[in-house]
């Protein structure tokens, strides 16, 4: 059967608008540090770093429909793992980084086997204990996660010969990190399996019937995005130097959940968006008023009321040729 073509021209359309939107974003990305000041290229850093674990808790909430209150300890496990490996161990920082991945992805994937059998409340509950054990272990295993004062002191790494001290260059390690960690993830939600993860999200009675694995399909998923999380705490890690039980904290796991509520579940750049929103909006708020997470809460709950696809949504709806 042929598809006619005015049939096909609008969702052509809107999908060259918005590769061209992305591709004018990423140019004034790199070219950010030559017209910004640092301290704007250090807080765009951070955004891009608390964006990719947004978009690896996106891959599980938004498109596998599994709610995790318990997402920081994976970004938790990952900035720790970089910051002992270095300062205890005395590793190379970029195989600590490394092995906070590996390590944030098996351990996922073990939290993952216990919890995916689960479902609604008890698989939100149990992935908040794991999060809180391992909030507890950070607190009272002292001698090398140096209790509630953490730890620190770890020198920033080079990469080809340019020393991520310099703010520019780590401003560009964490953009490069950002645009690869959208890449994979959405190669992996426009695989098989991310078309048969959404399946599970819309109705995972049918998707067993039809003889998919949901179980490994849930765990696969959980596991990918505990290794995105990971790598997203080793470049926290980096970018700061020190890392705290607050890395492991629930107040995090809440936080990763409202920039993706915010920015617009089951979209990628939409929790991105949040990302950034969220980090811009703490900045720019705390700096008059300590109480700027009430201010914060109302934004969130006017989003969840009038906004529901968040802000991805609503920039959708404004885009031209929306409507078609």
């Amino acid at each position: 059967m042929t598809v006619a073509p005015a049939e096909i021209g609008p969702t052509r359309v809107r999908g060259r608008l918005s590769a061209v939107w992305e591709y004018a974003a990423l140019a004034g990305a790199i070219a950010w540090p030559v017209f910004a000041s640092q301290y704007s290229s250090g807080l765009l850093t951070e955004i891009y770093i608390f964006a990719i674990a947004a978009m690896s808790l996106d891959l599980l909430m938004g498109y596998g429909g599994l709610v995790s209150f318990g997402h920081a300890a994976f970004f938790g496990l990952g900035a720790y793992t970089t910051v002992i490996g270095a300062m205890k161990f005395g590793l190379d920082p970029w195989i600590s980084v490394v092995l906070g991945v590996i390590l944030s992805a098996v351990i996922s994937f073990a939290v993952g086997a216990m919890c995916v059998r689960m479902t609604g409340v008890v698989f939100f509950m149990l992935t908040l204990a794991f999060a809180q054990l391992f909030f507890s272990v950070a607190m009272k295993w002292r001698w090398i996660t140096g209790g509630s004062d953490g730890i620190g002191g770890m020198l920033r790494p080079s990469i080809a010969g340019l020393s991520l001290g310099d703010p520019a260059v780590m401003y560009f390690v964490g953009l490069a990190a950002f645009v690869l960690s959208l890449v994979l993830l959405r190669l992996v939600i426009n695989s098989q399996f991310g078309h048969a993860l959404v399946g599970l999200r819309e109705n995972e009675v049918r998707m067993r019937a039809l003889g998919y694995p949901v179980t490994l399909i849930k765990l696969v998923a959980f596991t990918i995005a505990g290794l995105f999380a990971g790598f997203a705490g080793a470049l926290y890690a980096l970018y700061n130097g020190f890392v705290s039980p607050d890395s492991l904290s629930f107040g995090l796991s809440g936080t990763f959940l409202l920039m993706v509520v915010l920015g617009g579940a089951g979209s990628l750049m939409g929790p991105a968006n949040g990302a950034g929103v969220f980090l811009l909006m703490k900045q720019i708020i705390s700096s008059h008023t300590e109480h700027w997470l009430s201010i914060v809460g109302i934004v969130f709950i006017c989003c969840v009321m009038f906004f529901r696809g968040g802000i991805h949504g609503l920039i959708e709806r404004l885009r031209p040729g929306a409507g078609s």
